[in-house]
C-alpha cells in the first residue's frame, strides 16, 4: 500500500516541479483579466507568444509579476490613440474593452508611446520580451522597467481555479 502511494507522490512532485504549478496573483495590474488573490495554474512547458499571460521574476525585486506579453524579439511596438501597433500592424486587444469603457471623454487608457522612447531601440532584441499589465493605468511594466529577459519567465498562466465563479482557462 505504501509503494503505490509513494509512486503517486513522486509523480505529483515531478509534475509540479517541471510542468505545472499553482500560484497567486497579487495586485491589480492585470485587472479585470486576473484580480488580486486569484489562484492560477502556471505551465512551464511550451513557447511564449504575443498576448500570453506570463509570470516572471520581477526586475530588481524579490517578487514575481504577472503581465501580458505585448512584444517578442524582432517586434516594433507603438501605442497611438489607444491602439496597439506591432510591426506597423494594428492589433485589437479585446481583454481591455471592459476597462476602456470606464474611461471618460478623450482620456487615453494606454498613453501614446513608441518602443524607442521606452528602451532606446526600435526593435526588441533576441532573448527579451515587452510586457504590460491589462490595467494600463495601474501597472508597473516594461514601460517603467524596460524589457524582461526571456530567461526570467517562470511560465505561462493557463488556468484560474479561484474564485470559483471565474474557474476556467485563461486567455
Amino acid at each position: 500500500m505504501l509503494l503505490p502511494l509513494g509512486i503517486v507522490i513522486a509523480i505529483l512532485f515531478v509534475f509540479r516541479s517541471y510542468f505545472y504549478f499553482p500560484s497567486t496573483v497579487y495586485g491589480e495590474s492585470m485587472a479585470p483579466t486576473l484580480e488580486d488573490q486569484n489562484k492560477i495554474i502556471i505551465s512551464r512547458i511550451g513557447d511564449i507568444e504575443r498576448f500570453d499571460e506570463i509570470v516572471f521574476r520581477a526586475p530588481n525585486e524579490e517578487a514575481s509579476y504577472v503581465k501580458r506579453v505585448i512584444g517578442i524579439p524582432g517586434d516594433t511596438i507603438e501605442y497611438r490613440n489607444d491602439v496597439l501597433y506591432v510591426n506597423g500592424k494594428k492589433y485589437a486587444e479585446p481583454y481591455l474593452n471592459e476597462m476602456k469603457k470606464s474611461m471618460q471623454g478623450d482620456t487615453l487608457f494606454t498613453n501614446n508611446f513608441k518602443l524607442r522612447d521606452v528602451i532606446g531601440e526600435n526593435t526588441i532584441p533576441d532573448g527579451y520580451l515587452f510586457v504590460m499589465g491589462d490595467n494600463r493605468r495601474n501597472s508597473k511594466d516594461s514601460r517603467m522597467f524596460g524589457l524582461i529577459p526571456q530567461s526570467s519567465v517562470i511560465g505561462e498562466v493557463k488556468f484560474r481555479y479561484y474564485p470559483i465563479p471565474h474557474f476556467g482557462l485563461t486567455n
